[in-house]
């Protein structure tokens, strides 16, 4: 491919909805907290893509390459850069449009105040907790190819959205990072899709936590479990169980609390489910 076909392929920006409506892809919805689809146009080889500096996810589509881009919650609206590189080395950047979402508020009263305001002997626990966290989000197996027809990974209702803006006893603290699904103590839990569990364990605000890898950048992350039955490096497969609904951590009531990251980024988990299995999820006699 010559360099001006090369640069007019990545300079073309395409919108693919019926692609991601047809579950080949999770859903677009380029607001703070959602996904951007990208196309980055047909190539012989699979290029590279990068938002804020990170890598992003890029899969194939009958129209060419596509690069699915997590925007943080912080993502401020208007034109954002994509910068795509081929294998030969060459570079360009996509602009891309990111429209504003407002997100609600919630406020939670808690009894165990320790739980908003922990003691000065919690916090070095609590710094160690982030500290894995933040290196299980980061993980990218570029080796793995992600799936992204992802199940419900619990039955139950849906008791916590995305994205709100959350008040501990008053105080405000960190939006809501992923969707809260109540349900009964001893639920079973299944791997919404193939992956590698990558981190567990019991943590200060998020009870017992499971972690895994799907692959590309993506990670999924399970909390408040009651037990856990998977390991630190085991393979599961979609829908084999890996752990069962408590209240442990930081809860008002039994619940799994299910986060989604691309690229690093916390976004919308409904995003990878179908219209019809999130709707009955927020069903009110479900």
């Amino acid at each position: 491919m010559n360099t001006r076909r090369l640069l007019l392929v990545l300079c073309t920006l395409f919108v693919l909805p019926a692609l991601a409506e047809a579950g080949a892809l999770p859903r677009e919805s380029a607001v703070p907290g959602g996904i951007a689809i990208v196309a980055l146009g047909p190539a012989e080889e699979k290029p590279s893509a990068f938002f804020l500096d990170k890598p992003v996810m890029v899969k194939p589509t009958e129209s060419g390459w596509v690069a699915l881009v997590g925007l943080p919650l912080s993502t401020r609206p208007g034109s954002q850069s994509l910068r795509v590189e081929s294998v030969k080395g060459k570079r360009a950047t996509l602009n891309f449009k990111v429209v504003e979402k407002q997100y609600e508020e919630q406020h939670i009263t808690l009894e165990n105040k320790r739980m908003v305001n922990p003691y000065a002997k919690d916090l070095e626990r609590i710094r160690e907790e982030q500290t894995r966290s933040r290196a299980a989000f980061a993980s990218w197996d570029r080796h793995r190819s992600a799936q992204l027809d992802f199940r419900l990974p619990v039955e139950g209702r849906l008791s916590g959205s995305f994205g709100k803006r959350r008040f501990f006893n008053e105080q405000p603290r960190a939006p809501h990072s992923g969707l809260d699904i109540a349900a009964a103590t001893g639920t079973e839990v299944v791997a919404p899709a193939a992956g590698r569990v990558i981190e567990t364990g019991n943590y200060f605000f998020n009870g017992n936590t499971v972690f895994i890898d799907h692959g590309e950048g993506l990670v999924t992350m399970y909390c408040h479990l009651d037990t856990i039955a998977v390991e630190k490096g085991q393979e599961v497969s979609q829908g084999e169980s890996i752990a069962r609904v408590g209240m442990t951590g930081r809860v008002t009531g039994p619940h799994l609390h299910w986060s989604v990251s691309l690229n690093n980024t916390r976004i919308d988990p409904a995003l990878f489910l179908s219209h019809e299995t999130f709707a009955a999820l927020d069903a009110p006699n479900h």
